[in-house]
């Protein structure tokens, strides 16, 4: 892993280089869309409370002091620490807000507006202001006002239940898949309101909650529901129409094998030595293999222990068949793949400390988006960010001694 290089000059140095990013967020659906805005260049401000930060900086797994759950989202960023329930904090945030671009909260309907940012009022000054949000629940109807969290939502959108080994054995994800794709989708509505914003100079509303990231998640599965009336049922680790695609035993080793047109399935039966099993009446099309996954799941694996994992996986990936091994994270990142497109970066953090990171996944004209600053500790970026707002320095020193906001405990180690 070695040291992330400078950041790049022209577009590869953030398409959104010269936006600001007020944000309010914390846990992980909204700090993951800024994370993302923050690849491609945009000056982030992290707001956080003056009593101990997101929420996020308190939840394991941790290095030393250091949670790696805040960390794994927030790089790229600044961090400012401010007290909100105070007049002096109100009003910094609306500074902050008025020169902000867009700004970025997760708080339940209506809290911004309490804070003395609502949207509307906002934009008599900074007519341009775009808002995100995002909800648990959404921002009307019997449950808008309650707290929703990512197994919470795949849970109640049926994630859960199209995922495990049966009916009676379903599972949760095991990443908070509904947070990230929140935050995704946020991301990309921001985007699109800023491409919008620069022919009409206005500002949009851009919201989406848990409970409507997950349900857009069921692609072809919800479909099934709503035009078949079918509900579906959790496959394992089959693929719950195509076969086969799925996990399977060689010699050795387990593997996937994802077979996804005729084509592909002709030539696996070549390669495994019983091209006749093509044209069997249960297999020959894709939905008859789907109808026979469990015959025919029996049969490839008879075949597949004559070889090893390793040696059927040169052979199918020769014959461009999808497959591979079922890697840990520690298999995964020593893969020469994952070395190749270069995605840890190894950054230091405000007070020395080494963090191998993995950088955003997006490349621009082929370069990789950069990691150009660790996450940042609470209230690290105080000082600067004030300046930003042209404040004097005797103005930050009296809003630190007020407690109004606070910096780094390090700050003095940053400083210097």
């Amino acid at each position: 892993m070695a040291p992330d290089t400078p950041p790049a000059t022209g577009a590869s140095a953030g398409l959104l280089s010269g936006i600001t990013v007020l944000d309010l967020s914390r846990a992980l659906a909204g700090p993951y869309a800024t994370a993302m805005l923050a690849d491609m260049g945009a000056h982030v401000i992290k707001v956080e409370g003056a009593n101990g930060g997101d929420s996020s900086r308190s939840w394991p797994p941790f290095e030393n002091e250091h949670s790696l759950y805040f960390d794994s989202a927030n790089r790229n960023k600044s961090s400012i620490s401010v007290d909100f329930y105070t007049d002096e904090g109100k009003s910094l945030l609306r500074r902050l807000a008025l020169q902000a671009d867009v700004l970025v909260e997760n708080f339940r309907p209506g809290v911004l507006g309490a804070m003395g940012l609502d949207p509307d009022e906002l934009r008599t000054s900074n007519p341009g202001l775009v808002v995100a949000s995002i909800s648990g629940f959404g921002r009307t109807g019997p449950l808008a006002q309650t707290a929703g969290l990512d197994q919470v939502a795949q849970a109640m959108t049926g994630l859960m239940s199209v995922t495990g080994l049966d009916a009676e054995n379903t599972y949760r994800f095991g990443v908070p898949i509904v947070d990230m794709s929140a935050g995704m989708f946020t991301a990309f509505g921001i985007v699109s309101a800023l491409l919008e914003r620069h022919g009409s100079g206005i500002g949009r509303d851009v919201s989406t909650s848990l409970l409507e990231s997950g349900l857009s998640l069921s692609a072809f599965q919800g479909q099934r529901y709503l035009s078949n009336g079918e509900v579906p049922q959790p496959q394992g680790n089959d693929h719950p129409v195509l076969a086969p695609y799925g996990v399977f035993k060689t010699a050795d080793i387990t593997v996937i094998i994802a077979v996804g047109n005729d084509k592909q399935w002709i030539q696996l039966c070549d390669l495994l030595g019983a091209p006749s099993m093509a044209a069997e009446p249960e297999y020959v099309t894709g939905r008859a293999r789907s109808a026979h996954r469990k015959q025919l799941g029996v049969r490839l694996e008879v075949l597949l222990a004559a070889h090893t994992g390793e040696e059927w996986l040169a052979k199918f990936r020769a014959a461009k068949i999808p497959c591979g091994p079922i890697y840990t994270y520690a298999q995964a990142f020593a893969d020469p793949q994952v070395h190749a497109v270069d995605m840890v970066r190894t950054i230091n953090r405000s007070d020395g400390s080494e963090l191998p990171l993995l950088r955003g996944p997006l490349s621009v004209d082929g370069v990789p988006t950069p990691v150009r600053k660790a996450p940042p500790a609470l209230g690290e970026d105080t000082r600067q960010v004030l300046e930003e707002l042209d404040l004097t320095g005797d103005q930050i020193a009296g809003l630190i001694d007020a407690g109004v906001v606070r910096e780094a405990a390090n700050q003095q180690e940053v400083l210097t």
